[in-house]
Parts: C-alpha cells; structure tokens; sequence
C-alpha cells in the first residue's frame, strides 16, 4: 500500500514540480497496481489537469469512479460465486460470522470434497449449522434443502458456497442457474457475491466478466489483501461493472475480515 510515499512532496503542493519522468513512474506504480491501462491513464490526466494538489485530484477522480450503489449486505440467502483458490470457503464462513442475526451455511461445493469439509470444519468452530450432502452431491441438491431449511427454520440468514469451477462459461452458467432456480423456489436471493483474490491481477477482470454474464452478481469480497497485494483489482472491477466492493478478507482468522471502507481503502492505497 502507499503507491505514491516518493511522490508525496511533489504531488501535495499547490505548486506541483511534477516532472514527465515522474508521471511515467505514477502510471507504472498505478498499472502495477492493477487498476488497468483504461483507469490509470484517467487518473494520470487528472493529476495533470490539478492546479492545487495532484494527489487529491487523483484520490477525487478514483472516488469517482467507483460503484455508487450500496455497500451494504442484504439479509436473506446469499450466493458465494468465484473461481477455486480465491478463498471462496474461508469467505462464507467469515460472511456467517460477520453477519447480524442467526445464520445457516450451505456446503454446495459437492465436487471438491476439500471444500465441504473445510466448511463444516468452520461451522463447528464458529458454532454455525452447516447443510451438506453427501459426497457428488448435486450442487442444486444441497441448495434446495438449504433453502428449505432457511424458510422453515426462520433464520436470517442463509449462506451457500458453490462450486468454483471454471471449465467453460456454458458449463458455469448451467450450473449456477440451476442452483438460483431451484433455491429461489423456496425463497429469493437476496445477494450474489464474488469472491476476487487481490493478488490475481487483470485475470479477475475476465472472472468478473463471466460470472456477471452468468448470475447477476451485486457485490465483491476482495480477499488475501495483506501487506504485499495491492488489490488495485477491485477498484478496476468496480470501475468497469458497477459492482462495489462489500466486504475485505485480509488472514486466516474469522477477525480477519471487514466490511470495506472506500475512502479509508484509496488513502491506503495511493498513500
């Protein structure tokens, strides 16, 4: 985090002594970053337009660009999407714990049997019901009870990992509306949420791009942001789909887990 700390100086003064070899750095610092070529140049030319402070014009114009819907998670039945290795399992039982009220998880990631035991493994640590099927379980299978024991149980809240597999885009699609339909027989979903690694760089454009094309996604958790991931990622996300970020993972812990703070999250980021 801190992209800019060399450039703070010159970017601050109401008189900029920004030089062109400077710029060039900027926009290497902020393409590193993975906020994308679109986004970046954006940003360069609005700290080049400042007559008072380039930074704040840079920090303005990101501000700007970002998602202007809620941030805010609906309570209701809540679908976990994304690709394997994102730390999509880990994020549905920190969601759990995060989360008002009462809540059940729903372990329909039946093809990896690593992820139904990892989920379960978190229900008995956090002390949270976890529906699971047996082993090849139709992911739709284990929604369906899941979303019948929500309406019938009255809980408030029902989260359901899915599978993260990413064969072709016809094969997630098919998947992932079978498990909305089916679920939404019994109740609707309030939220579909994509979990984004922060270190997988432009690669989680092309995730974001597939999994809005296959289910309405309606928020991002941005995960594995520590000291060394940037997660300039999300921004771009944001910034092309109009998705906002809702919530950020940053460790192993259930604790290591936030609601995400926008403006807290560019101060960090540019320094």
């Amino acid at each position: 985090m801190g992209l800019f700390k060399r450039f703070i100086g010159k970017l601050t003064g109401a008189t900029s002594s920004v030089t062109e070899s400077d710029w060039e750095e900027i926009t290497q610092e902020l393409l590193q970053s993975d906020l994308g070529r679109k986004l970046t140049d954006e940003l360069v030319e609005a700290g080049k337009r400042s007559k008072a402070s380039p930074l704040d014009a840079i920090k303005e114009k990101l501000g700007a660009t970002l998602s202007t819907k809620s941030r805010e998670t609906k309570s209701g039945i809540i679908l976990i999407v994304g690709v394997n290795g994102t730390g999509k399992t880990t994020s549905a039982a920190k969601l759990a714990k995060a989360l008002p009220g009462k809540t059940l998880l729903a372990a329909a990631d039946t093809f990896r049997a690593a992820a139904v035991d990892q989920l379960q493994t978190w229900g008995a640590k956090l002390n949270i019901e976890v529906i699971a099927g047996a082993a090849n379980t139709e992911p739709a299978a284990v929604a369906f009870d899941a979303a019948k024991r929500f309406v019938e149980s009255g809980v408030d809240n029902l989260i359901i990992d899915t599978a993260g597999r990413l064969h072709n885009k016809a094969d997630l699609m098919a998947e992932l509306g079978k498990v909305r339909r089916v679920v939404e027989k019994s109740a609707p979903i309030a939220e579909v949420l994509l979990v984004v690694d922060a270190t997988t760089g432009q690669n989680g454009l092309a995730q974001a791009k597939v999994f809005t094309e296959a289910v309405e996604v309606t928020g991002i958790i941005l995960t594995k942001l520590d000291g060394s991931a940037r997660g300039g990622i999300a921004l771009a996300i944001e910034n092309e789909f109009d998705i906002p970020v809702k919530w950020v993972g940053s460790g192993e812990k259930a604790e290591d887990f936030a609601a995400f703070d926008a403006q807290s999250y560019i101060d960090g980021l540019l320094g």
